[in-house]
């Protein structure tokens, strides 16, 4: 199988049922942010992470396949005219949601209370974990913007949501564990 097919050379692409858009449609950059994070999270993942995280970011990375999957999917050829699904393509669950909010429950338990906004940086893999934090709110908006367009499964910009909250709890989690100082912002007065 050839990577190239030259079928991109004039700027379209295919989503998954054979239609064809332009490379700047908000669908393409929908799922092109998904995918860019999708490798921000493989670079945290090479990052000093404890096991446990480094496989809920295993598992993560499928789901981010899946959301990938279906934001690549044109709904007007998702199903038949008998509707059934033409395409077979995994949903994201209730299931993969309360993953999240669970891991972020157990993490927080072990955090100091937050009381303040807190700076980025301190280590490079809290650095990597809020730069892909990030690029998820950007996925998320990108998603929502389709959405307004094109509905899809609203578990979709559920799991986007929390995925990025679990991304600024990871970071806390982290600087704890490399026993790095979380540098709070206290805005400047005026002189």
């Amino acid at each position: 199988m050839k990577i190239y097919t030259k079928t991109g050379d004039k700027g379209t692409t295919a989503l998954f049922g054979g239609t064809r858009v332009p490379k700047h449609h908000i669908r393409i950059e929908s799922y092109g942010t998904v995918d860019e994070l999708n490798s921000h999270i493989g670079l945290l993942r090479d990052h000093e992470v404890d096991k446990h995280s480094h496989e809920i970011l295993l598992r993560i990375q499928d789901r981010l396949l899946t959301i990938g999957s279906i934001l690549a999917t044109d709904p007007a050829r998702a199903t038949l005219k008998s509707g059934k699904a033409r395409l077979n393509i995994p949903k994201i669950s209730a299931e993969d949601i309360q993953l999240l909010e669970k891991e972020m429950d157990c993490m927080n338990e072990e955090l100091p209370e937050m009381t303040h906004f807190v700076l980025p940086g301190g280590h490079k893999a809290v650095s990597v974990c809020h730069i892909t934090r990030c690029v998820c709110r950007r996925a998320e908006r990108l998603a929502t913007a389709l959405h307004e367009l094109e509905p899809f499964e609203e578990e979709v910009l559920q799991y986007l949501n929390r995925l990025s909250d679990y991304l600024f709890v990871l970071a806390r989690k982290l600087t704890q564990d490399l026993k790095t100082n979380e540098i709070q912002w206290i805005p400047q007065k005026d002189s």
